[in-house]
């Protein structure tokens, strides 16, 4: 698959070295909050809130960031929403680095940078349609997914690395300073070809609209389903602080590692994914087949007492998930109109990025009854079982044959 056409443009080429910084923060922030309320609280339930509270966020705002984004200004509503997650991020540095946080506030703030977030991603998809030609669809969303990944290898290594020099206070303030980049990225974004909805319809019409575009579409349901399938109960990053500072007992850099891992295995699967989004006929078997061997390198990271071992099981789920990401989203993507892109994007972010955050309270509880081990295999094993019947049943999941080929049927 050829990418050069696609970073000749400008906008699009600005665009995408704005998300990877920006990411870079996000992510960061991420593990240094999960790392920050297991250090405050001690329980493992408690930092399972710091995702549940970014699931709420998913769950309830999504359609509506979904809506405005078909009928906005794509780009400010991009700088709107990068403003006030970077607002979050800057209270939440000063609480820290003052020594006056507690957990409730990581949680809180959990919570207001996830909304600003479920704004945010329906938008950066539709965005992506409005500056890249249709015919360059294929590569843009080939590069988006190992480009972030790069940004979700770089974040948590860096946050370990701030946490150990300055605590997670410095990881808050970086994540700030991110988002107002990004925000000044955009003002130099062009999209000549973006949809506004003019007729302003009402918002929950809207919103309907999207819903029963994706109702109809038997293959976005499936897609929709597998994703939560591995994501809620297959939810490992929630439980790396203890697996790292109790069970390997290697620190907060050993934690930052760990943490990095998953995308340092997308990273190197960068060129494999590209090549089977241009190449595979198969896309659908290929995708089965990366969910499964997500949950199997689930079980090796719960069981295992190696450092060493626990690290290749986090590099094999970086590749899975990357390989996975990048078919389901370049399915939803393409296979959508441009003036419905947000709506669906949105409803697809509810198991994308909602599926996590529920996973994270989900097995963040189980492992507190039952320990980190058992709770992640016995999830595991929900999604191998959920894969292997979708493997030995026919369903347009199992067919799909990838963007430039023949239509999957939706029946």
């Amino acid at each position: 698959m050829n990418v050069s056409g696609v970073l000749r443009n400008r906008s699009f080429a600005g665009y995408l070295a704005g998300v990877v910084l920006s990411q870079i923060g996000t992510r960061g922030a991420m593990a240094a909050s999960l790392y920050q309320v297991y250090e405050l609280s001690g329980s493992l339930a408690t930092t399972g809130l710091v995702g549940a509270a970014g699931g709420v966020a998913v769950l309830v705002l999504s359609p509506v960031g979904g809506a405005l984004a078909d009928r906005m200004d794509r780009r400010r509503l991009l700088q709107m929403s990068q403003a006030a997650g970077g607002l979050v991020a800057l209270v939440l540095a000063v609480l820290t680095l003052t020594d006056q946080v507690r957990a409730w506030h990581v949680v809180l703030a959990s919570l207001l940078s996830m909304a600003a977030t479920t704004f945010d991603n329906p938008t950066r998809a539709a965005l992506i349609g409005s500056m890249v030609p249709k015919e360059q669809l294929p590569q843009a969303f080939a590069l988006v997914n190992p480009a972030r990944e790069v940004a979700v290898l770089v974040g948590p290594g860096l946050a370990g690395l701030l946490i150990a020099a300055g605590g997670p206070g410095v990881v808050h303030a970086v994540d700030a300073a991110t988002y107002a980049a990004m925000i000044v990225v955009l003002l130099f974004v062009r999209t000549p070809s973006e949809h506004v909805d003019r007729e302003h319809a009402p918002i929950l019409r809207a919103i309907a609209e999207g819903a029963r575009y994706v109702a109809g579409q038997r293959i976005i349901l499936l897609l929709m389903s597998l994703d939560l399938s591995a994501m809620i109960f297959g939810a490992y990053r929630v439980l790396l602080p203890a697996i790292a500072l109790d069970v390997l007992d290697v620190g907060p850099r050993g934690y930052g590692l760990l943490a990095a891992a998953p995308s340092a295995g997308a990273v190197l699967a960068t060129y494999g994914i590209v090549k089977a989004l241009g190449r595979s006929q198969q896309l659908g078997r290929v995708l089965l087949l990366a969910t499964g061997g997500f949950a199997l390198a689930d079980v090796v990271l719960a069981q295992s007492r190696s450092f060493v071992l626990t690290l290749v099981a986090a590099l094999c789920l970086g590749v899975a998930d990357a390989l996975a990401t990048s078919i389901r989203h370049a399915a939803v993507q393409i296979e959508t109109p441009d003036e419905l892109r947000g709506r669906v994007s949105s409803i697809y972010q509810m198991s994308s990025r909602g599926g996590p955050a529920m996973g994270d309270a989900f097995v963040g509880a189980l492992a507190g009854a039952l320990g980190p081990a058992i709770a992640l295999t016995v999830g595991a094993g929900i999604t191998l079982s959920y894969i292997t019947a979708m493997l030995a049943r026919d369903n347009p999941v199992r067919r799909y044959s990838g963007p430039d080929r023949t239509k999957v049927p939706v029946g």
